[in-house]
Formats: structure tokens, C-alpha cells, sequence
């Protein structure tokens, strides 16, 4: 059997335990020691395991310092640069011997020692490239084994006083020269017509203009001449030679006019003439000759 206490006991009970609290906390009574002890810190394998993490770090900075150390003294880094590679504030300069580049190079300016010149090697080809600020590329010049090749909008070349010597683009070239020499054997080919205001060729040699395969054409707005200084002027052709004025005469003026190739007209008794012939001029401008008598016998002539 349970037995049920009247509800006007409960509160009596809370005052005498409340009491009995608040009377015991005046005294230093020794709390109980527990039978677990905690310990704050890191025992075991897992200090032996930083510890050895602690040493691998230090041994890894060791050989870092030691491989610095090294890269210094081989590449001798120094105040004033590496090696022979020495930093100004006018720049890089490269102070003797030669240096090798792997990688692409920017620079404004690349200049010689005043003792010697500048040289740039490759084993391959030499690229200089121009960019624009975006980067598109605007002028290169490439060097190779075989052949040099550039690229750009106009080519220009000056003397050290500044005067044009050479120029080039996609309309015209230029040569700016008092004078241009072509040293080849077979002379100077040109694929179309050739505008100049002299032509004229050194001293002791000839000047020749020659078509293999096609006619020669010599025009001019005020005219052509044509003046050998010391020499004779020739011309030959397989076909015709044509000398013709539209408007004006046609005019041989010299001591000797010789055609010693014209044909003998059929008519002609040899013999009769002594030696002596006359040039006969057809209607059609064909030049015979035909014997010389007292009277003209071109007239006479059937051949024409």
C-alpha cells in the first residue's frame, strides 16, 4: 500500500531542505575526487607524429636555403645583377660574352657595344616583329636559311644625311639614287613597261634593249634620241624594222648612207652598168637597185 500524503506536508518539507542547504554552504566541505583524471595536451604516437612533421619541415627549409644559397653563386646574383648581365638604370647590359634567349624578347631598343657590332644568331629562322598596343602584328622581318622575307605597309631606306634612297609599297618603288646599277650578266628584266628619263650605260660597255620574244617600243611625249658618244648604233630584228612619222619627215643625215644588202632588180644586164647602180623606190616603198644609165631606168623596172 502507498500511502498518500496530505498536500499541506509538501511545503514544510521544501522549507527544511532549503534550510539545510543554505546552513551547509557556509562550511568548506572537501569535494569527492573523481576516479577519471583528464589530461590536456598531445601524448602518444600522435606528438612523436608532429614532432617528425617538424623536423621534415625544418630539413625541407634547409635544403631550400642550401639550393638558394647554390642558385646565387652559379648564376652570380649579385647588387648590380647576374653574372655578366648587369641592371643599370639605362637599362639591361649585357657587359661580354654572348647571351642566349629561349623565350620570346620585348625591348625598345637593342644596341651594340661602341667596340663591336651587333650580331643575332638562330639556328632556324630570325623573327622581328612590330605590334600594336592591341597586339595585331604591323611590320616582320624574317631572316631564314633560304630566303628573307618581309612585311609591312611601305618600305623605306635613307642615307645617314637623311636622303631617301629606296623606296617601296603597293602602288610604286622609288630609287632615290643619282644613279642605279644593275652588276648582273643577263642585265635588268622587266615584266612591263619600264618609265625612266635616261638610260645609259658605263663606261667602256654597251647599252643594249632587247625583247626575245615580243616587239620593243620606245615612246616619248617630246621625243626619242638615241646618241652613241664613241661607238656605233645598231639595230636588229627578225622581222621588220619599222621606221615611222605620222606627221613629220623622216631624216638621214650623214657622209655615208650604205644599204649594201638591196636587191638587184631582175631587169639588170650585168655588165652594161660599169659598176654603177641607182635605187629605185617602188610604189609599195620597196628599195632595188637597177643600173645606172644615162636616163632612169626605174620606171622600167617589173619587179616593183
Amino acid at each position: 500500500m502507498v500511502a498518500v500524503l496530505p498536500c499541506s506536508l509538501l511545503p514544510a518539507q521544501q522549507m527544511v531542505r532549503e534550510q539545510y542547504v543554505t546552513t551547509t554552504q557556509d562550511f568548506s566541505v572537501p569535494s569527492p575526487i573523481p576516479d577519471h583524471v583528464y589530461k590536456i595536451g598531445i601524448y602518444g604516437w600522435r606528438k612523436r607524429c608532429l614532432y617528425l612533421f617538424v623536423l621534415l619541415l625544418i630539413a625541407i627549409l634547409l635544403v631550400n636555403f642550401a639550393l638558394t644559397i647554390w642558385i646565387l653563386r652559379v648564376m652570380w646574383f649579385d647588387t648590380d645583377g647576374m653574372g655578366l648581365l648587369g641592371v643599370h638604370p639605362d637599362g639591361v647590359r649585357l657587359e661580354e660574352g654572348e647571351s642566349e634567349f629561349l623565350l620570346p624578347l620585348y625591348a625598345n631598343e637593342i644596341h651594340s657595344r661602341n667596340v663591336s657590332s651587333l650580331q643575332v644568331t638562330s639556328d632556324e629562322n630570325v623573327v622581328l616583329n612590330a605590334r600594336e598596343p592591341i597586339g595585331d602584328v604591323t611590320g616582320r622581318i624574317s631572316v631564314g636559311p633560304t630566303q628573307v622575307q618581309g612585311q609591312a605597309q611601305n618600305m623605306v631606306i635613307h642615307s645617314p644625311d637623311g636622303q631617301m634612297l629606296f623606296m617601296a609599297d603597293g602602288k610604286e618603288a622609288v630609287v632615290g639614287t643619282g644613279k642605279l646599277h644593275v652588276l648582273g650578266a643577263e642585265g635588268a628584266l622587266f615584266q612591263h613597261s619600264v618609265e625612266a628619263p635616261l638610260l645609259k650605260s658605263e663606261a667602256q660597255k654597251d647599252l643594249r634593249l632587247e625583247s626575245p620574244t615580243r616587239s620593243l617600243t620606245m615612246d616619248a611625249p617630246s621625243g626619242v634620241l638615241l646618241k652613241a658618244m664613241s661607238g656605233n648604233i645598231e639595230a636588229s630584228t627578225n622581222m621588220d624594222f619599222i621606221l615611222q612619222s605620222s606627221k613629220g619627215l623622216l631624216v638621214l643625215d650623214a657622209e655615208t648612207v650604205r644599204m649594201p644588202s638591196l636587191p638587184l632588180s631582175g631587169d639588170a644586164v650585168f655588165g652594161d652598168a660599169q659598176g654603177l647602180y641607182e635605187v629605185c623606190v617602188c610604189p609599195s616603198g620597196k628599195l632595188v637597185l637597177s643600173e645606172a644609165r644615162v636616163t632612169s631606168t626605174c620606171s622600167e623596172r617589173q619587179d616593183c
